[in-house]
């Protein structure tokens, strides 16, 4: 009896606590006021604690505020505004809602085509598509948000409506008609029987919603439709209405998958662009998620009924759709990992980030850091040239000592993107966080590791048996230096190291052979070279034919990247640059400026390689450690990993060892015994 008379009295305790308190629900408009006021009504005539107040805000933004200010306390939120609310405001989510028993708190946004077409992932640009609605999760957030993060889509400047008319070959994108790229978005919207409507975002557009997104693709006016997983089964086999006219099946219909292939139309588990989380609950971190929920969970059991006397999922009886919850909410349920990013899962993550991108928190400069007077000299021409093109940001360029000087200003915030080589991608993202915003693309067959007689900037520091077979200039001066004046430096001298019997391997890459041989160098020691002479080095032991290098190569070297702050918003830049090698790309464009092209600089590789033919997105590749690669970055470490010593090393060890990589991973090159 004793333990019985305990829990009474904390029952009656904590029904005591819970009087005295009250939740504050945000509601945005004057029809979600009134069924909130409703609402509390109804949980206060049924005794439901605590009570419920509420407090009307103009927008979902301006309720986040209010929350955030303690001015309110809950607002249901969609997945977009869940993350802003969650990573700039620091809500989460508590309470979430199931719609369909099949997919529990999430559904999947899948993009549909015909199965008679070609179309892929890979092959949008220049189709027809058929979205659900500006701004709209899975017709317009989900898709555009995939398409930028997987490097598909460039967007310059934020102006993602202008990025999508330019990506597609007309769309119809409800609402889009007030922008200023209608033209192309509101191309194949129809409106309704009369012509009216066009392009609204309202059932008089007859390509608007699921169903209209699925009936512009299914009518031909489109070549993809954006919808949810459900979409094309609600609308077809007996299920399609008669005003479309046609009896479509669900088995002339495909689904895109995200690694370039094609699905049927059920299986949209495994194909589609991204799981959806449902609409969730938010409050501030410090409020009791389990609070919220038994207020809620006592409201549904009463109130989720046809008979009852409040609809809680029902936003008819106020002339709208989808007040406080969603009407097609089955139930609520209680959200176990309170977190943003759990609840949104890392599919809709990588979808938002790529779509969030606000133009007024962008820099108006793109800081550039250049180490050289002929790298300044391109730069400014770049600067030129981007800004009369109107690119977005306008590029301005900062001097830095060395890489590394870069490195330590991009993360102190006085630079903001530099392009580095391998090991420095890793020195930049292992001791100063930099990520790769954009990579560079060179031809067809990758490149590989390079090296030489290992010639140095400062030979003094280093064991001189580094610089043994190391010959200088024609006047045997310098010396192993790390420049041309060694004529055994870079990839040609290297070669010419071997050819020259100064060596008996040179490690250089893929293409030296060639460029060295039957008579591609006019140079009197190459001029009688013939690339038959030579064979490669096998890692499991054999030799082959220099022609053979894809399959006989020691490691495959990773392209120079981009890198910046981890801050930086990464599509931003690749937007930037991906606009600028449309117009100064070709080193036979007309507008004036090179970027792939260092001669009329009289230098090399100035920031770009010469050999990129195209800058490309980092695609998922978002970290110097994607990036690299793991037997780079693991061939890396271990030399790192490794003790020098003796008194000649006076240098630290790391810049030693990250000159001596490439001699252990690069393409070995024999002369063959005679």
């Amino acid at each position: 009896m004793r333990g019985s008379s305990a829990a009474l009295w904390f029952c009656l305790a904590l029904r005591t606590a819970l009087s005295r308190m009250e939740v504050r629900w945000c509601t945005t408009s004057d029809p979600e006021q009134q069924k909130c006021s409703n609402m509390s009504k109804s949980f206060q005539e049924a005794g439901i604690q605590p009570s419920l107040l509420c407090v009307q805000g103009t927008s979902a933004d301006h309720c986040v505020q209010l929350i955030t200010a303690l001015e309110a306390d809950a607002i249901t939120l969609d997945g977009g505004a869940i993350y802003e609310a969650g990573k700039e405001h620091g809500l989460k989510p508590v309470v979430g809602e199931v719609y369909d028993q099949e997919v529990g708190t999430s559904y999947y946004a899948v993009a549909v085509v015909k199965r008679s077409s070609n179309v892929t992932i890979n092959t949008l640009k220049g189709v027809r598509s058929c979205h659900t609605g500006i701004n709209r999760t899975v017709g317009w957030n989900v898709p555009v948000g995939y398409l930028v993060d997987s490097g598909r889509l460039s967007v310059m400047g934020c102006d993602v409506l202008k990025a999508v008319s330019d990506y597609f070959g007309g769309s119809c994108v409800p609402g889009a008609g007030e922008t200023r790229y209608s033209e192309s978005l509101c191309r194949l919207c129809r409106g309704n029987t009369a012509g009216e409507g066009v392009c609204d975002k309202s059932p008089l557009e007859r390509y608007y919603d699921y169903s209209g997104a699925f009936r512009c693709l299914a009518e031909g006016a489109g070549d993809v439709a954006f919808v949810k997983h459900s979409t094309v089964l609600e609308n077809t086999d007996g299920k399609t209405l008669p005003s479309w006219g046609q009896a479509l099946l669900s088995q002339d219909f495909e689904l895109l998958c995200r690694d370039g292939s094609r699905a049927d139309i059920t299986e949209w588990r495994q194909c589609h662009l991204a799981r959806v989380p449902a609409h969730a609950v938010v409050v501030r971190a410090n409020t009791d998620g389990g609070l919220i929920f038994r207020l809620l969970n006592e409201g549904q059991r009463l109130f989720s009924h046809e008979d009852s006397s409040f609809q809680m999922f029902s936003s008819e009886a106020y002339g709208q759709k989808n007040l406080l919850f969603k009407d097609a909410t089955s139930e609520l349920v209680p959200i176990a990992t309170q977190t943003y990013e759990a609840w949104l899962g890392p599919e809709y993550l990588h979808a938002m980030k790529g779509l969030l991108c606000d133009p007024n928190r962008m820099p108006h400069y793109l800081r550039w850091c250049v180490l050289s007077t002929p790298e300044i000299q391109k730069c400014g021409d770049m600067a030129v040239a981007f800004s009369r093109q109107r690119l977005k940001p306008e590029i301005q360029c900062v001097s830095a000592e060395s890489p590394q000087d870069c490195m330590e200003r991009i993360q102190a915030g006085q630079i903001d993107a530099v392009t580095l080589s391998g090991e420095d991608i890793y020195a930049a993202g292992k001791t100063y966080s930099l990520v790769p915003a954009a990579g560079e693309r060179y031809a067809p067959v990758s490149e590989f590791f390079s090296a030489s007689c290992v010639p140095v900037n400062n030979p003094k520091h280093y064991p001189s048996s580094l610089c043994t077979l190391c010959v200088g200039d024609e006047q045997g001066r310098n010396k192993c230096v790390g420049n041309s004046q060694e004529r055994y430096f870079g990839y040609s001298g290297a070669f010419r190291c071997l050819v020259e019997n100064a060596g008996d391997v040179a490690f250089v890459k893929h293409t030296t052979v060639f460029d060295n041989t039957n008579g591609h160098n006019s140079e009197p020691w190459a001029a009688e070279l013939r690339s038959e002479d030579y064979e490669l080095l096998c890692p499991n032991g054999a030799r082959a034919e220099v022609s053979q290098f894809a399959d006989c190569n020691l490691a495959q070297i990773p392209s120079h990247a981009v890198m910046v702050r981890p801050d930086t918003n990464i599509f931003t830049v690749y937007g930037l640059l991906d606009k600028a090698q449309d117009l100064f790309g070709d080193d036979h464009n007309k507008n004036g400026f090179k970027m792939f092209d260092s001669s009329d600089y009289h230098g090399q590789d100035l920031l770009f390689k010469d050999a990129t033919i195209r800058v490309v997105p980092v695609g998922e590749k978002t970290t110097y450690h994607d990036w690299l690669g793991l037997d780079y970055v693991a061939a890396l470490e271990g030399m790192l990993s490794q003790h020098c010593s003796g008194a000649a090393v006076t240098a630290p060890r790391a810049s030693l060892l990250l000159l001596l990589l490439p001699l252990a991973l690069t393409v070995g090159l024999l002369q063959p015994s005679l």
